[in-house]
């Protein structure tokens, strides 16, 4: 049996939800939020103080690190955030 990409098995064969930080980039002019391993799938902001209050949303909604690039595309800022149970 295949996994969906956002899910992975266990040692048990259950399969697993995985984690999938949020990162906020720079992007031809404009900012966008998306989710590692995702390569399609991305939010687009005007601004990047738009974009990181969004994609650090996200993050705490799903218990996810929240990542922010510069415009270099080196990491500036990391924040982790707990599941909810």
């Amino acid at each position: 049996m295949t996994a969906p990409k956002h899910l992975r098995p266990s040692d048990s064969g259950r399969f697993l939800l995985e984690r999938r930080n949020v990162h906020v980039e720079p992007s031809n002019g404009q900012w966008v939020v998306r989710r590692e391993s995702d390569s399609g799938a991305h939010r687009v902001y005007p601004s990047k103080d738009e974009a990181v209050r969004q994609g650090r949303e996200i993050a705490k909604r799903e218990g996810v690190d929240h990542v922010v690039h510069g415009r270099d595309g080196r990491i500036r800022e990391r924040d982790s955030y707990s599941p909810k149970d």
